[in-house]
């Protein structure tokens, strides 16, 4: 099961929010896990900084993955996943960050994967 964690200094409307998700959801396709285990938090107007400055718009975006996945399925995630970023939120691609966690242990419904 992954998870995504998206934190953005700008605000996500309803409608940015279920396009994202619906993204997001494809886009986990590259580390060969598909939408119906993925888990989405999305949190908006964050206060961000970054280099002591927080003039633009920026994210950052937290993926724990169940698992392993390979140097290339992370980067075919991570371009799919700041293009879409940019696109829907108009964040420039130099101000989106993302964060892979491979985790070994996952709980889910009163036991352990």
């Amino acid at each position: 099961m992954p998870f995504i964690n998206t934190k953005t200094s700008v605000e996500i409307t309803p409608d940015k929010e279920t396009l994202l998700k619906e993204k997001m959801g494809t886009a986990i396709r590259h580390i060969g896990k598909s939408e119906s285990w993925l888990m989405l938090n999305f949190d908006d107007k964050c206060r961000l900084y970054f280099k002591g400055d927080n003039k633009e718009p920026m994210a950052m975006v937290e993926i724990a993955l169940f698992g392993k996945a390979s140097d290339s399925q992370y980067d075919a995630l991570t371009e799919e996943l700041t293009k879409e970023i940019s696109s829907i939120l108009s964040i420039k691609p130099s101000n989106i960050y993302i964060k892979y966690e491979e985790v070994e242990h996952w709980g889910y419904n009163g036991f352990n994967f």
